[in-house]
């Protein structure tokens, strides 16, 4: 393995580094995922719409605030800040998003670069090659051979990392859009129920 890796040229070097990179941002998006499903806790989001739709404000804004499941966080910012609700749904929503979305624009450069990178060093190792040809050298067989290996073990190490990185990318990227989805869900209900509250005070 460590005798390809010498053969596939100086190249290899910057394709090591984003394979590291990208393994290193893959085990801790994994870790992070993992912590968060063990704080998910989908029952207490329920309760707290339920509480608000009894009109049990205080109980709503303990459960939210007393759990640590992301859209129950997010509820009790916009509980806990009633006179600018919208903004401060939007802030704290944001927020958890950003920390679902860390690592993704680290993976997707991984997926465009590493292919690059191999192919400059299928391009450096072919004029290698091309250059022995060139001198018409027969003892240079192997360098000729050297060359084209470094082309052909660059790129298959290129393609490689973006395979390894994009499949992790995408499932990342559909537990954020999961994520959001189920914020704007209870958000929204939030917002409808304390609009028909508002409305049934009012007598409208």
């Amino acid at each position: 393995m460590l005798n390809l890796f010498v053969k596939g040229g100086p190249i290899m070097w910057p394709l090591l580094l984003t394979s590291i990179i990208t393994l290193a941002v893959i085990i801790e998006r994994l870790i992070f995922l993992a912590i968060e499903k063990r704080k998910r806790h989908r029952e207490v989001v329920q309760k707290v719409l339920l509480s608000i739709e009894h009109g049990d404000v205080p109980t709503a804004i303990k459960l939210a605030t007393e759990n640590k499941d992301v859209v129950a966080h997010i509820l009790a910012e916009g509980l806990q800040h009633p006179d600018s609700m919208t903004n401060a749904i939007l802030n704290a929503a944001n927020q958890e998003l950003r920390r679902f979305a860390r690592g993704l624009s680290v993976l997707d450069t991984a997926i465009t670069l590493a292919p690059l990178l191999g192919l400059l060093g299928t391009v450096t190792g072919l004029i290698r090659a091309f250059s022995f040809m060139g001198a018409q050298e027969l003892a240079a067989t192997s360098a000729i051979t050297g060359g084209i290996a470094e082309a052909l073990i660059a790129t298959a190490f290129g393609l490689s990392i973006a395979i390894m990185a994009l499949i992790p990318f995408n499932y990342l990227n559909s537990k954020l859009e999961v994520t959001r989805h189920e914020i704007e869900d209870a958000t929204t209900q939030l917002e409808l129920m304390l609009v028909r509250k508002r409305l049934f005070l009012r007598g409208d």
